[in-house]
């Protein structure tokens, strides 16, 4: 069986694959609110080289940070930690997208598929914890 990282589609983002439950099992519900997030990403600035990244998590099962370390175009390699961010900090597509999603693990990431654009280039983000 596949790990949860491999998904049927685009849709990796919410997807229905088995997760740890224990402290998790809130994902059932809505999102609470919350002000900050810890979040990492990966950023290119060519789609194609997103795309590549995306299936080296997606397909190959690679840790989430290692793909940031090896593709992020990001001057912060590490391994594509951005740390606690409160709302408002963040360019407006990227906030929409992070705030948006699940927190997870670098081993099984639940991230944006497809990559966010913005004006700094194509993110694949995934948010660690909320608050």
């Amino acid at each position: 069986m596949a790990k949860g990282k491999q998904t049927a589609g685009n849709k990796t983002k919410g997807s229905s694959d088995s997760k740890k439950e224990g402290k998790d099992s809130k994902k059932d519900g809505k999102l609470k609110p919350a002000n900050s997030i810890k979040v990492r990403h990966i950023l290119c600035e060519k789609h194609s080289k997103a795309m590549e990244a995306l299936a080296k998590i997606k397909e190959e099962n690679m840790r989430f940070d290692k793909v940031a370390e090896m593709y992020s175009e990001d001057k912060a390699k590490a391994g594509g930690s951005l740390g606690w961010m409160n709302r408002g900090s963040m360019v407006g597509a990227f906030q929409d997208a992070a705030f948006a999603l699940q927190p997870s693990t670098c081993d099984n990431p639940i991230l944006t598929d497809p990559p966010i654009k913005t004006q700094f280039g194509y993110h694949i983000i995934m948010v660690e914890d909320r608050k």
